[in-house]
């Protein structure tokens, strides 16, 4: 497989360090419905998965969920999101916390996404951070200030390498409220200290003190502690490069002396309608507000897919309207093979394999799916590899309920309308359900 890292910002032969792939997936911050855009990265990394399974390789994956500590600037600043959230629904952050990871997984499952092998709450690895900020300490990479321990960068001289940041220039446009008490303006908060006065539920002694994790600590904990230094892969957004990942190698380092990833791979942002999704635009589709439109999960997968993770996407309902007949077309196809008796016995799909072992390029893969002659058992590896349900949704019938469906599809053609409701019901009747197409009916079983 070859594979874009981020690290050295080339396309790179992947093989992994031991018999098993270790894979690092940050997760999300439970403190809200999440939106469409924040689902992508978790399609694109499922697709990475499924990739290197087909390739013959083991992994072992870890996805966290963020339930504690993330402020809303990763600066150290603002308030903390589930405090906000907490506020805002009048629950504790715990419940908050709780609530919006059972939607989460719950619209995983919806996505069809392969399950992490551990998925790490953050609340569970705080003896680990209290640890981490030990040996931080212990080997002089921290100091502390009056509302934290904070990590001192210039202590670690790769620090700007990851990505390629312009400390002089941090330091030149620093605003005019920079806290007096950081050493440096990329210095970072490791454990924040609890104010006299300061409203946050979520707290944990140390040092004598009542605090909270840095919001990048539980990553770096949480893989030590599960995978092991280095792992093969961490996955993320863009927007965790400069920060969130920066954070994390150099909390890595000072900790356990040790590197955190050999490949690093980062997805782009998904705009709406040629804008960023906010609030404030009323863009922040969820999965329901899709479905509620008529649009599967599936569907705004199959539109995922249809595009390449590194490049910009821009959704509209006109695009998705498109996946979702796209994924009816590749249905259809599969209907007509149950039928179909013809040999087919050309290698299609290894050829589709290839494209999406180069980089994850879904895209070139989709355009050869559509234009490949493909046999029952093409599609199912397709679907081994992008968890469509393609088969699932479009089971075999026999013969007898397939004649019934191709006779009612003439009666519609001839708009013999009474001929045909009489076939739906009759089929209704058998727990087969019918989704009309321009070019014929898709069945699906109602039970």
């Amino acid at each position: 497989m070859k594979l874009y890292n981020t690290a050295t910002r080339k396309v790179e032969n992947f093989k992994p360090l031991g018999e098993v792939v270790k894979i690092y997936t940050c997760g999300p911050t439970v403190y809200n419905t999440a939106h469409i855009g924040n689902y992508a990265a978790y399609v694109y990394w499922d697709l990475l998965i499924r990739c290197l399974k087909l390739n013959g390789y083991k992994v072992r994956r870890v996805l966290n969920l963020t339930d504690v500590g993330h402020l809303t600037s990763d600066g150290d600043e603002g308030e903390d999101k589930l405090e906000k959230g907490a506020e805002r629904e009048g629950k504790t952050p715990f419940e908050v916390a709780e609530y919006y990871s059972k939607i989460y997984l719950d619209d995983y499952k919806k996505l069809e996404l392969l399950p992490a092998d551990i998925i790490a709450r953050a609340t569970d690895y705080i003896k680990e951070d209290m640890e981490a900020v030990d040996l931080m300490t212990t080997n002089g990479y921290t100091y502390e200030t009056r509302d934290g321990i904070y990590y001192d960068t210039a202590k670690f001289p790769e620090y700007a390498d990851f990505a390629k940041l312009d400390i002089e220039g941090l330091k030149a446009g620093a605003r005019v409220g920079f806290s007096s008490e950081k050493r440096n303006v990329s210095d970072f908060a490791v454990w924040k200290f609890i104010q006299p006065g300061e409203k946050h539920a979520m707290r944990w002694d140390y040092l004598g003190r009542p605090g909270y994790p840095g919001w990048h600590l539980e990553c770096a904990t949480i893989i030590h502690k599960e995978l092991g230094d280095p792992i093969d892969i961490h996955t993320g957004g863009i927007d965790h490069i400069p920060i969130h990942h920066t954070n994390e190698i150099a909390e890595t380092y000072a900790a356990y002396g040790t590197k955190l990833a050999r490949f690093w791979l980062h997805c782009d942002f998904i705009t709406v309608d040629g804008q960023k999704i906010s609030k404030s635009l009323g863009n922040t589709y969820s999965l329901e507000d899709l479905e509620k439109r008529g649009f599967s999960a599936l569907d705004y997968k199959m539109w995922l897919l249809s595009g390449h993770y590194q490049g910009t996407r821009n959704f509209t309902f006109e695009s998705l309207e498109a996946a979702k007949n796209r994924r009816q077309n590749w249905r259809e196809k599969i209907a007509a093979c149950y039928q179909d008796t013809t040999d087919k016995s050309a290698d299609h799909f290894s050829e589709i394999l290839n494209a999406v072992s180069n980089n994850l390029n879904s895209a070139e893969a989709c355009a050869l799916i559509d234009t490949s002659n493909l046999n029952l058992e093409d599609w199912q590896k397709i679907d081994e590899l992008f968890g469509l349900r393609l088969i699932a949704d479009t089971p075999n019938v026999s013969e007898e309920i397939y004649n019934l469906i191709t006779k009612r599809d003439e009666a519609r053609k001839n708009k013999d309308f009474i001929t045909s409701d009489k076939i739906r019901d009759e089929l209704l009747k058998q727990d087969i359900g019918l989704n009309d197409t321009t070019s014929g009916a898709i069945w699906y079983y109602l039970n």
